[in-house]
């Protein structure tokens, strides 16, 4: 019996069907892919300002 694993994946500047693709040509079952938080970077500090998935 297969098992399911939930993963937690950062990725700078990816969209979530290059994730996917990424994913499944390294042979990984993909059962499903949800943006949970998305974060622009700031352009000057370094500084993160959080907005809105989606």
């Amino acid at each position: 019996m297969p098992t399911q694993i939930n993963y937690v994946l950062k990725v700078h500047d990816a969209k979530l069907g290059q994730v996917k693709k990424a994913l499944t040509d390294a042979g990984i079952d993909v059962v499903s892919l949800v943006e949970v938080y998305k974060e622009e970077k700031a352009a000057e500090g370094g500084e993160q300002a959080p907005s809105a998935a989606g």
